[in-house]
């Protein structure tokens, strides 16, 4: 027997068998990512209506790292100070050292809906909570605080996480206990966290050339997340893992996890990993600052060159938004898989196109980026994809009507 033509011919089959099984629809569990097509007018929810908030109405700095909603404020940190919106008045109320904010710098911010206490991360300035219109301070020197450059933070039951440069530390609110991770007691290889979250019984940190790095509250127990390919220039395997150790975000929900590194996105469902990379999707750039998952089929993407946001997962459906900077006027492209499918002008879209931070508030979406703070109201906002094409018309002209300097705040 030929071993050589025999095996040509058993690739042949397997090939032909593969195709067959594409062509129905079946073999979704092999690990390639399938696109469905949606026909007709089937398009995502697109934001047309958008205020800016800047230092010219009321900010303390322009440099937006980080947002947090609540149902009656947005709570804003930036490169000098503290900002609190009033959704309802539009009062802005500020603070900085002088008013007793422990650090100019606002790297990071987590509401405890439970306390009503606004933890805050200071780069460079440990960790600080603001409650009752008083300010208490935790540092390296008072504290178990790992570090004082804090890049994130998380709310886990009555626990703080503390994402630091050197490692993270958990604390205690009740008991006052403090709890330090580092390459001692948790698989890192590096010790820069860089981001972290909580939902539905887990921890998510995400670390600087560790990967992601799952905590399960109940057990206690570690799990890492890494690229199995151990390449660093490039994803040698496509969606066999998150893309890139080098991760800045994670966000969970629906059972769902959104990660965002440096050179990429990834989505995991538990059983099948996605890669995202900007030359195969709507993502505006692989340098990625952080993430945000509205549910398992949306997430959106904080980039240096954007925003991109994921609306409908099984067809690999876009929304790009970024600002024209010869005039400042807003532009909506929206992808799918690699083919642009429609594109809207609009007079005001994200102030800038560094994008640091997304927070979803409701139907509406907080853009913190380093030139201001946006906000795009979701008026009759859909999840998925809808025959669309009426809500795009009413939009563009509900913003052709509308001037710059009106809808700017």
């Amino acid at each position: 027997m030929n071993l050589q033509r025999s095996g040509i011919s058993i690739w042949l089959r397997a090939g032909v068998i593969f195709m067959i099984l594409a062509a129905f629809g079946l073999g979704q569990d092999v690990g390639q990512h399938q696109v469905s097509n949606p026909e007709g007018n089937l398009l995502p929810y697109v934001y047309t209506e958008w205020e800016h908030y800047t230092t010219k109405t009321g900010l303390p700095n322009d440099h937006i790292f980080a947002v947090e909603a609540t149902e009656s404020h947005v709570w804003i940190g930036t490169e000098d100070g503290l900002a609190r919106l009033n959704k309802k008045t539009g009062q802005i109320d500020t603070w900085k050292e002088k008013d007793g904010l422990p650090w100019r710098v606002v790297s990071s911010l987590a509401m405890n809906e439970k306390t009503g206490e606004l933890w805050i991360g200071l780069f460079g300035g440990g960790l600080a909570r603001f409650s009752g219109g008083r300010f208490d301070h935790w540092h390296q020197l008072n504290s178990g605080l790992v570090n004082d450059v804090v890049y994130g933070l998380a709310i886990e039951n009555d626990h703080v996480w503390v994402a630091t440069t050197a490692g993270a530390s958990r604390f205690n609110t009740v008991s006052g206990e403090w709890t330090i991770y580092t390459e001692k007691n948790a698989p890192m290889e590096e010790i820069w966290n860089y981001g972290v979250s909580y939902n539905n019984g887990k921890v998510f940190l995400g670390v600087w050339g560790s990967g992601v790095l799952e905590f399960d509250v109940a057990t206690e127990r570690w799990k890492d997340y890494l690229d199995p390919d151990g390449e660093m220039e490039i994803d040698l395997y496509r969606d066999d893992g998150i893309v890139h150790v080098i991760t800045t975000g994670t966000s969970y929900i629906d059972d769902v996890l959104w990660v965002s590194t440096y050179f990429g996105g990834s989505r995991y469902d538990g059983r099948h990993w996605r890669g995202y990379f900007a030359h195969d999707c709507g993502l505006p750039s692989d340098f990625i600052n952080a993430v945000i998952g509205r549910s398992a089929n949306e997430a959106w993407f904080a980039t240096d060159k954007g925003l991109g946001a994921v609306m409908d997962f099984a067809s690999d459906t876009w929304v790009v938004y970024t600002m024209n900077p010869k005039n400042r006027t807003g532009q909506a492209i929206i992808i799918r898989g690699h083919d642009e499918v429609k594109t809207l002008e609009m007079p005001l879209a994200i102030p800038h196109n560094y994008v640091l931070w997304t927070e979803v508030d409701g139907n509406d979406i907080w853009v913190g980026t380093s030139k201001g703070l946006a906000r795009g109201k979701g008026r009759d906002y859909f999840a998925g994809l809808r025959d669309a094409e009426t809500q795009f018309v009413s939009d563009q002209q509900h913003a052709d009507q509308t001037t710059v300097s009106e809808r700017e705040r």
